[in-house]
Protein backbone atom coordinates (compact mmCIF):
# COMPACT_ATOMS: atom_id res chain seq x y z
CA UNK A 1 0.00 0.00 0.00
CA UNK A 2 1.61 3.61 -0.90
CA UNK A 3 2.35 6.01 2.10
CA UNK A 4 2.19 9.57 1.93
CA UNK A 5 5.83 9.75 1.53
CA UNK A 6 6.13 7.25 -1.54
CA UNK A 7 3.06 9.14 -3.56
CA UNK A 8 4.76 12.46 -2.80
CA UNK A 9 8.38 11.23 -3.84
CA UNK A 10 6.30 9.84 -7.16
CA UNK A 11 4.87 13.32 -7.78
CA UNK A 12 8.80 15.14 -7.74
CA UNK A 13 9.68 12.47 -10.22
CA UNK A 14 6.88 12.59 -12.18
CA UNK A 15 7.53 16.59 -12.04
CA UNK A 16 9.87 17.29 -14.88
CA UNK A 17 8.07 15.26 -17.19
CA UNK A 18 4.67 16.75 -16.43
CA UNK A 19 5.90 19.81 -16.93
CA UNK A 20 8.05 19.17 -20.19
CA UNK A 21 4.45 17.70 -21.85
CA UNK A 22 2.53 20.80 -20.49
CA UNK A 23 5.45 23.31 -22.23
CA UNK A 24 5.21 20.93 -25.28
CA UNK A 25 1.62 21.46 -25.65
CA UNK A 26 0.86 25.40 -23.86
CA UNK A 27 3.50 26.97 -25.44
CA UNK A 28 2.88 26.19 -29.52
CA UNK A 29 -1.02 27.22 -28.51
CA UNK A 30 -0.17 30.13 -26.62
CA UNK A 31 1.86 31.60 -29.52
CA UNK A 32 -0.72 30.52 -32.21
CA UNK A 33 -3.43 32.45 -29.87
CA UNK A 34 -0.91 35.28 -30.05
CA UNK A 35 -0.26 35.71 -33.72
CA UNK A 36 -4.13 35.18 -34.42
CA UNK A 37 -4.37 38.88 -32.89
CA UNK A 38 -1.96 39.90 -35.19
CA UNK A 39 -1.03 40.91 -38.74
CA UNK A 40 2.37 39.29 -39.09
CA UNK A 41 3.30 38.69 -42.35
CA UNK A 42 7.11 37.41 -42.01
CA UNK A 43 8.50 38.31 -45.79
CA UNK A 44 6.88 41.79 -46.12
CA UNK A 45 7.23 43.76 -43.46
CA UNK A 46 6.85 41.57 -40.19
CA UNK A 47 4.91 42.48 -37.04
CA UNK A 48 2.07 44.93 -38.18
CA UNK A 49 0.56 45.51 -34.91
CA UNK A 50 -2.89 44.11 -33.27
CA UNK A 51 -6.19 43.73 -35.39
CA UNK A 52 -8.32 42.17 -32.80
CA UNK A 53 -10.80 39.57 -34.72
CA UNK A 54 -9.73 40.48 -38.23
CA UNK A 55 -7.92 37.36 -38.83
CA UNK A 56 -11.13 35.16 -37.53
CA UNK A 57 -13.50 36.82 -39.62
CA UNK A 58 -11.29 36.99 -42.83
CA UNK A 59 -10.82 33.32 -42.61
CA UNK A 60 -14.37 32.05 -41.83
CA UNK A 61 -15.98 34.24 -44.34
CA UNK A 62 -13.93 32.92 -46.41
CA UNK A 63 -16.21 30.74 -49.44
CA UNK A 64 -13.14 27.80 -49.51
CA UNK A 65 -14.03 27.34 -45.28
CA UNK A 66 -17.54 25.45 -44.90
CA UNK A 67 -16.30 22.89 -48.14
CA UNK A 68 -12.96 22.57 -46.47
CA UNK A 69 -14.75 21.58 -43.11
CA UNK A 70 -17.12 19.37 -45.01
CA UNK A 71 -14.51 17.73 -46.65
CA UNK A 72 -12.52 17.05 -43.73
CA UNK A 73 -15.77 15.35 -42.02
CA UNK A 74 -16.34 13.33 -45.02
CA UNK A 75 -12.91 11.91 -44.99
CA UNK A 76 -13.16 11.19 -41.44
CA UNK A 77 -16.49 9.34 -41.81
CA UNK A 78 -15.49 7.27 -44.83
CA UNK A 79 -11.97 6.03 -43.33
CA UNK A 80 -13.75 5.21 -39.64
CA UNK A 81 -16.53 3.25 -41.86
CA UNK A 82 -13.64 1.86 -43.70
CA UNK A 83 -11.29 0.73 -41.19
CA UNK A 84 -14.20 -0.39 -38.59
CA UNK A 85 -16.09 -2.53 -40.75
CA UNK A 86 -12.98 -4.70 -42.26
CA UNK A 87 -11.29 -3.91 -39.10
CA UNK A 88 -13.86 -6.24 -37.42
CA UNK A 89 -13.64 -8.70 -40.61
CA UNK A 90 -9.91 -9.20 -40.68
CA UNK A 91 -9.51 -9.49 -36.79
CA UNK A 92 -12.16 -12.22 -36.93
CA UNK A 93 -10.14 -13.89 -39.77
CA UNK A 94 -6.53 -13.65 -37.97
CA UNK A 95 -8.21 -15.28 -35.00
CA UNK A 96 -8.78 -18.60 -36.79
CA UNK A 97 -6.01 -21.00 -36.21
CA UNK A 98 -4.04 -21.09 -40.15
CA UNK A 99 -0.48 -21.60 -40.91
CA UNK A 100 1.97 -19.08 -40.71
CA UNK A 101 -0.50 -17.30 -38.53
CA UNK A 102 2.14 -14.85 -37.01
CA UNK A 103 3.79 -14.37 -40.18
CA UNK A 104 0.10 -13.05 -41.65
CA UNK A 105 -0.54 -10.41 -38.76
CA UNK A 106 2.74 -8.83 -39.00
CA UNK A 107 2.01 -8.57 -43.04
CA UNK A 108 -1.51 -7.50 -41.93
CA UNK A 109 -0.07 -5.05 -39.40
CA UNK A 110 2.71 -3.86 -41.28
CA UNK A 111 1.23 -0.81 -43.44
CA UNK A 112 0.84 1.33 -40.05
CA UNK A 113 4.33 2.00 -39.49
CA UNK A 114 4.76 3.17 -43.51
CA UNK A 115 5.03 7.26 -43.02
CA UNK A 116 2.00 8.57 -44.85
CA UNK A 117 4.35 10.53 -47.24
CA UNK A 118 5.67 7.10 -48.69
CA UNK A 119 2.68 5.28 -48.83
CA UNK A 120 0.94 7.94 -50.50
CA UNK A 121 3.55 8.23 -53.04
CA UNK A 122 3.46 4.58 -53.23
CA UNK A 123 -0.35 4.86 -54.06
CA UNK A 124 -0.03 7.47 -56.50
CA UNK A 125 2.65 5.90 -58.72
CA UNK A 126 2.45 2.44 -58.35
CA UNK A 127 -1.40 1.66 -57.86
CA UNK A 128 -3.38 4.79 -59.17
CA UNK A 129 -1.24 6.45 -62.28
CA UNK A 130 -3.54 6.42 -64.98
CA UNK A 131 -0.92 5.18 -67.40
CA UNK A 132 1.20 2.92 -65.56
CA UNK A 133 -0.35 1.87 -62.60
CA UNK A 134 -1.34 -1.34 -61.71
CA UNK A 135 -4.95 -0.37 -61.43
CA UNK A 136 -4.67 1.25 -64.71
CA UNK A 137 -3.02 -2.38 -66.07
CA UNK A 138 -5.83 -4.27 -64.73
CA UNK A 139 -8.38 -1.73 -66.45
CA UNK A 140 -6.80 -2.51 -69.82
CA UNK A 141 -6.67 -6.20 -69.07
CA UNK A 142 -10.33 -6.73 -68.80
CA UNK A 143 -10.84 -4.24 -71.86
CA UNK A 144 -11.57 -1.05 -70.10
CA UNK A 145 -10.71 2.47 -70.14
CA UNK A 146 -8.09 3.25 -67.21
CA UNK A 147 -9.41 5.58 -64.46
CA UNK A 148 -7.61 9.11 -63.78
CA UNK A 149 -8.21 8.40 -59.89
CA UNK A 150 -6.90 11.30 -58.17
CA UNK A 151 -8.72 13.62 -60.55
CA UNK A 152 -12.17 11.69 -61.18
CA UNK A 153 -12.20 10.06 -58.18
CA UNK A 154 -10.15 12.25 -56.14
CA UNK A 155 -12.16 11.96 -52.70
CA UNK A 156 -12.95 7.93 -53.05
CA UNK A 157 -8.83 7.82 -53.50
CA UNK A 158 -8.22 9.76 -50.84
CA UNK A 159 -10.16 7.80 -48.43
CA UNK A 160 -8.91 4.79 -49.58
CA UNK A 161 -5.08 5.40 -49.32
CA UNK A 162 -6.03 6.65 -45.31
CA UNK A 163 -7.89 3.83 -44.82
CA UNK A 164 -5.08 1.20 -46.05
CA UNK A 165 -2.87 3.48 -43.13
CA UNK A 166 -5.23 2.88 -40.23
CA UNK A 167 -6.44 -0.66 -41.57
CA UNK A 168 -3.90 -2.48 -39.48
CA UNK A 169 -4.56 -0.18 -36.24
CA UNK A 170 -7.56 -1.05 -36.50
CA UNK A 171 -7.15 -4.72 -36.59
CA UNK A 172 -4.73 -5.36 -34.00
CA UNK A 173 -7.30 -3.24 -31.59
CA UNK A 174 -10.33 -5.59 -32.64
CA UNK A 175 -8.04 -8.34 -33.04
CA UNK A 176 -7.00 -7.89 -29.14
CA UNK A 177 -10.82 -7.62 -28.00
CA UNK A 178 -11.95 -10.65 -29.63
CA UNK A 179 -9.24 -13.02 -28.05
CA UNK A 180 -10.52 -12.04 -25.26
CA UNK A 181 -14.15 -13.26 -25.75
CA UNK A 182 -15.08 -16.45 -24.11
CA UNK A 183 -15.20 -18.75 -26.33
CA UNK A 184 -17.75 -21.18 -24.10
CA UNK A 185 -20.05 -18.56 -24.73
CA UNK A 186 -19.70 -18.87 -28.71
CA UNK A 187 -19.60 -22.88 -28.06
CA UNK A 188 -22.59 -22.78 -26.30
CA UNK A 189 -24.45 -20.84 -28.59
CA UNK A 190 -23.29 -22.83 -31.44
CA UNK A 191 -24.35 -25.97 -29.68
CA UNK A 192 -28.08 -24.29 -28.93
CA UNK A 193 -28.73 -23.98 -32.88
CA UNK A 194 -27.85 -20.44 -33.08
CA UNK A 195 -26.59 -19.64 -36.67
CA UNK A 196 -22.98 -17.64 -37.55
CA UNK A 197 -24.40 -14.31 -38.33
CA UNK A 198 -26.71 -13.98 -34.77
CA UNK A 199 -23.28 -15.76 -33.12
CA UNK A 200 -21.62 -12.71 -34.51
CA UNK A 201 -24.81 -9.82 -34.12
CA UNK A 202 -25.66 -10.78 -30.32
CA UNK A 203 -22.34 -11.68 -29.08
CA UNK A 204 -19.10 -11.07 -30.87
CA UNK A 205 -20.42 -7.18 -31.97
CA UNK A 206 -21.50 -6.43 -28.19
CA UNK A 207 -17.80 -7.36 -27.11
CA UNK A 208 -16.70 -5.64 -29.55
CA UNK A 209 -18.38 -2.33 -29.13
CA UNK A 210 -15.95 -0.85 -26.69
CA UNK A 211 -12.85 -1.36 -28.71
CA UNK A 212 -14.92 -0.21 -31.64
CA UNK A 213 -14.94 3.05 -29.48
CA UNK A 214 -11.52 3.66 -29.03
CA UNK A 215 -10.74 3.23 -32.45
CA UNK A 216 -12.77 5.75 -33.53
CA UNK A 217 -11.74 8.19 -30.91
CA UNK A 218 -8.26 7.55 -31.33
CA UNK A 219 -8.52 7.60 -34.79
CA UNK A 220 -11.04 10.88 -35.53
CA UNK A 221 -8.34 12.85 -33.33
CA UNK A 222 -5.80 11.82 -35.79
CA UNK A 223 -7.62 12.17 -39.16
CA UNK A 224 -8.68 15.50 -38.20
CA UNK A 225 -5.28 16.78 -38.89
CA UNK A 226 -4.87 14.97 -42.48
CA UNK A 227 -2.17 16.73 -44.53
CA UNK A 228 0.64 14.48 -46.13
CA UNK A 229 -1.29 12.48 -47.96
CA UNK A 230 -3.07 14.87 -49.79
CA UNK A 231 0.01 17.16 -49.94
CA UNK A 232 1.47 14.44 -51.87
CA UNK A 233 -1.87 13.24 -53.98
CA UNK A 234 -3.95 15.86 -55.37
CA UNK A 235 -2.44 19.27 -53.91
CA UNK A 236 -5.77 20.10 -52.57
CA UNK A 237 -7.24 19.89 -55.96
CA UNK A 238 -10.77 18.12 -56.98
CA UNK A 239 -12.31 19.11 -53.73
CA UNK A 240 -9.86 17.46 -51.29
CA UNK A 241 -8.79 20.73 -49.53
CA UNK A 242 -9.29 19.57 -45.91
CA UNK A 243 -9.00 22.16 -43.29
CA UNK A 244 -5.58 21.24 -42.53
CA UNK A 245 -4.67 22.12 -46.15
CA UNK A 246 -6.30 25.41 -46.10
CA UNK A 247 -4.83 26.89 -43.30
CA UNK A 248 -2.09 25.91 -45.14
CA UNK A 249 -2.74 27.52 -48.06
CA UNK A 250 -3.99 30.87 -46.83
CA UNK A 251 -0.40 30.97 -44.83
CA UNK A 252 1.28 30.21 -48.68
CA UNK A 253 -0.70 32.69 -50.10
CA UNK A 254 -1.26 35.98 -48.17
CA UNK A 255 2.21 35.11 -46.15
CA UNK A 256 0.20 35.74 -43.39
CA UNK A 257 0.82 34.02 -40.12
CA UNK A 258 -1.76 35.47 -38.26
CA UNK A 259 -4.21 34.52 -40.79
CA UNK A 260 -3.30 31.08 -40.23
CA UNK A 261 -3.13 30.92 -36.54
CA UNK A 262 -6.71 31.76 -37.14
CA UNK A 263 -7.77 28.80 -39.06
CA UNK A 264 -5.43 26.72 -36.45
CA UNK A 265 -7.64 28.21 -33.66
CA UNK A 266 -10.67 26.86 -35.93
CA UNK A 267 -8.73 23.45 -36.00
CA UNK A 268 -8.44 23.04 -32.32
CA UNK A 269 -12.37 24.28 -31.61
CA UNK A 270 -13.38 21.53 -34.61
CA UNK A 271 -11.26 19.20 -32.67
CA UNK A 272 -12.34 19.50 -29.44
CA UNK A 273 -16.06 19.14 -30.53
CA UNK A 274 -15.22 16.29 -32.39
CA UNK A 275 -13.84 15.00 -29.18
CA UNK A 276 -16.37 15.77 -26.97
CA UNK A 277 -19.24 14.12 -28.30
CA UNK A 278 -16.83 10.93 -28.89
CA UNK A 279 -15.82 10.90 -25.43
CA UNK A 280 -19.63 10.73 -24.29
CA UNK A 281 -19.88 8.14 -26.42
CA UNK A 282 -16.93 6.26 -24.95
CA UNK A 283 -18.15 6.40 -21.69
CA UNK A 284 -21.46 5.67 -21.97
CA UNK A 285 -20.23 2.33 -23.66
CA UNK A 286 -17.33 1.89 -20.79
CA UNK A 287 -20.14 2.51 -17.99
CA UNK A 288 -21.83 -0.58 -19.12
Amino acid sequence: MATQHSRSAARVMMAPAVILLLGWMLVPLTMTLYFSFKRYLPLRGGDQGWVGFENYVRFVSSSAFWPAVQTTLLIVGGVLLITVALGICLAMLLDQPMWGQGVVRILVIAPFFVMPTVSALVWKNMFMDPVNGLFAHLWRFFGAEPVSWLSEASMSSIVMIVSWQWLPFATLILLTAIQSLDSEQLEAAEMDGAPAHKRFWFIILPHLSRAITIVILIQTIFLLSIFAEIFVTTGGAFGTRTLTYLIFQRVLESQNVGLGSAGGVYAIILANIVAIFLMRIVGKNLDR
